[in-house]
């Protein structure tokens, strides 16, 4: 299942171009491959902020016994690495070092890890058993995808990095090597494969949690502050105002102030459901009727559809972009 696509950027130089489409390519190859498995979550160009570091991931694996980070790099010509895993690579004839992918991948992984330990008991709560284990006894796995018209030196290259060395072309057949996912039943009859395993909700709230903690430049992160502004001075020429969650708005007198309201569009159940996060972003799952309705409206204000839906740990906020009103859902 695609969480998140590729955001595409204004590219101007030659290098930074050839690095978008190779991260599209890779993202093209994991579309292909995971787009209808439940139990894969594919989330591209994520970056996030924990204790004062950002990262970004160019493409991000969950699966139920853990989690593969890639990192891509457009790289032609020839690669080489030697047994002091320092890179180096040839370009228009031209031998030039590089920094490791490897290296620098496994900084995002040590970050992501303490912020998915350091959130463990809002997203997997704090279950007995196995579930105990938290992020720390999961499969943490990474490697690094070069373009396919790469030329590798895999003869003086440490094998442990010729390992996580792979053309994009190659990577699927990498993943689900290492991922070594069977079906449902398989997996409770083989006794010897003793991986702790996330169930089909924790993958779930894993992936919401992954997402609502992307940071870009058009966006603010879940972990903004959502501290309400300092109230206006009324005076007699100023309109009265009403606040939604926790922004103004003018009314007009006798005016009341349209709240977004959350229900199944099927049955129209209205309290007897589950929060979810799917495909095309959250929803609710009705347990009257089985059914699955957005969470994503119009905005009861000034009837835009240019409206996006948030998550701050259990707390569900709809944005208008037009008017700027912002309504609590959940």
């Amino acid at each position: 299942m695609i969480l998140k696509t590729k955001t595409l950027q204004n590219t101007t130089s030659p290098k930074a171009s050839a690095g978008q489409k190779q991260e599209q390519n890779v993202a093209i190859f994991l579309r292909r491959a995971f787009k209808d498995h439940p139990e894969i979550l594919v989330i591209n160009d994520f970056k996030f902020r924990f204790n004062d570091e950002v990262a970004q991931i160019d493409h991000l694996i969950v699966y139920p016994y853990g989690f593969v980070l890639i990192e891509s790099k457009s790289i032609k010509g020839h690669v080489k690495v030697n047994q002091q895993q320092e890179w180096t690579r040839s370009y228009n004839n031209q031998w030039t070092g590089i920094p490791s992918p490897i290296k620098q991948v496994e900084l995002q992984q040590t970050l992501l890890k303490e912020l998915l330990k350091h959130h463990k008991s809002e997203i997997i709560g704090k279950s007995l058993g196995i579930k105990q284990q938290g992020f720390n006894g999961r499969c943490w796995d990474h490697l690094c995808v070069v373009s396919s018209d790469a030329v590798i030196d895999r003869n003086t290259m440490p094998k442990a990095v010729s390992e996580q060395l792979v053309k994009s072309e190659f990577l699927v057949d990498k993943l689900k090597k290492m991922m070594k996912l069977r079906n449902k039943f398989i997996r409770v009859v083989n006794v010897y494969d003793t991986r702790p395993h996330f169930d089909q909700e924790e993958l779930d709230s894993i992936g919401q949690f992954i997402i609502s903690q992307h940071i870009d430049g058009n966006s603010q992160t879940s972990e903004v502050a959502t501290k309400a502004p300092e109230p206006l001075q009324q005076t007699q020429q100023q309109p009265q105002t009403q606040t939604t969650t926790n922004r103004s708005v003018p009314l007009t007198e006798n005016q009341p102030a349209a709240q977004a309201k959350l229900s199944c569009k099927h049955c129209g159940e209205s309290k007897n459901y589950i929060s979810m996060y799917g495909k095309f972003g959250y929803y609710i799952k009705c347990n009257q009727c089985t059914k699955n309705t957005p969470m994503k409206q119009t905005c009861p204000q000034c009837q835009s559809k240019n409206t996006r839906v948030t998550k701050r740990r259990e707390t569900y906020t709809l944005h208008c972009q037009d008017c700027s009103v912002e309504n609590q859902l959940i």
